[in-house]
């Protein structure tokens, strides 16, 4: 078959990777000149265990298939990783039960390597921490996520697929049980795929509604929530990552470490209206308030706004959380589709699960 890949995000070339290792002829379609530009290149760069989803929900099942893969990728490619760990952590007796709701949840998800630890157990791994309980999760890592991306294009490319650079995805249209596909850019055009795999990230919502085969009210909506990062300019107080108990629309404001050993805080959900990445130093004193209450001596001025990313969210403030959205051939009916709607995290690490799935998917 001939598959067009829409994307070069991390998922995006796991799923072009799957295809041409299948046998197919593959093109990845990226409206930017590199890989990796959007949500792909603006994480915390964890992978994560797989604890905190749903029973039966597509990141469940993916998250904890995708850790297991990731870590043999990265040790079979060289991409630079380190299983370090993480401690989740409750200051209360509230957080407490919650943080014992994840660990069971955890289990159900089938995650190895959960222990909950009292207050004091948790401080003699980091002495630094304040706590009334934790939940260590020791599968828990950090990647260097362009270097995924990097193996990721090289085994795309062994196997014979290429990436088209500057090649924005206009159009689709079922013609001739093909689909003719319609680029922008500087080489605009028409070309005709057996199969077409929509991983447009941010754009995935506005790149389906311009196929007009494609039922209109399939298509989700789509809500932005900003990830705001501060970076710590002194010497990291933990040796793990340290999360508090979650918050509606993301994990909290966390403690990531990068392979250098460097220490920031990160990510807060900020629900926006349109795509905007500065980072407004004001959003520190909210970073200093939750982070004191599990590590109170951080001290006034330690902070400097960093980076953001954008979660691709399909459920807003309030709202329970939505699974990601896999349509496929299965679902809606249309032969070699699947659009990918609202894959934020843990995306990064489910991405090469996720790109499995779908290249059996366009295969019927």
């Amino acid at each position: 078959m001939q598959v067009l890949v829409i994307g070069a995000g991390v998922v995006g070339l796991a799923a072009a990777r799957a295809a041409a290792q299948r046998g197919h002829e593959v093109i990845v379609a990226e409206a930017e000149n590199a890989i990796g530009t959007g949500v792909s290149s603006r994480n915390s760069e964890v992978i994560h265990a797989g604890m905190y989803y749903p029973t039966g929900s597509v990141r469940a099942k993916h998250c904890v298939a995708g850790r297991r893969m990731l870590y043999e990728f990265c040790a079979s490619h060289g991409v630079p990783h380190r299983k370090c760990g993480k401690l989740i952590v409750a200051t209360n007796d509230d957080e407490t039960k919650k943080v014992e709701q994840i660990s069971a949840q955890g289990k159900i998800n089938d995650v190895e390597g959960l222990t909950m630890l009292t207050a004091a157990q948790a401080k003699a791994l980091e002495p630094a921490l304040t706590c009334t309980a934790a939940l260590l999760s020791s599968e828990t890592g950090i990647v260097e996520a362009h270097g995924v991306m990097l193996a990721l294009r090289g085994d795309l490319e062994d196997a014979g697929g290429v990436i088209a650079f500057n090649t924005p995805v206009t159009g689709a249209v079922r013609q001739d049980g093909q689909w003719l596909v319609s680029f922008g850019g500087s080489e605009a055009g028409e070309m005709a795929f057996d199969a077409v795999i929509n991983c447009g990230g941010l754009s995935a919502q506005k790149i389906a509604r311009a196929m007009p085969d494609y039922p209109a009210d399939r298509v989700p909506r789509r809500v932005l929530a900003k990830g705001n990062y501060f970076t710590y300019a002194g010497k990291p107080a933990f040796t793990h990552l340290i999360y508090p108990t979650p918050v509606t629309g993301g994990l909290g404001v966390h403690v990531t470490l990068d392979l250098a050993g460097r220490m920031r805080f990160g990510p807060d959900v900020e629900w926006i209206e349109e795509e905007y990445y500065p980072v407004d130093p004001k959003r520190a004193d909210a970073f200093y308030e939750r982070i004191r209450t599990y590590w109170p001596a951080l001290k006034d001025g330690a902070l400097a706004p960093d980076y953001s990313g954008i979660r691709p969210k399909l459920t807003g403030p309030g709202e329970p959380a939505a699974d990601f959205l896999i349509d496929t051939p299965a679902e809606h009916g249309l032969p070699g589709l699947v659009q990918m709607f609202g894959i934020e995290s843990p995306g990064l690490t489910s991405s090469l699960s996720l790109g499995e799935f779908v290249a059996g998917a366009i295969e019927g």
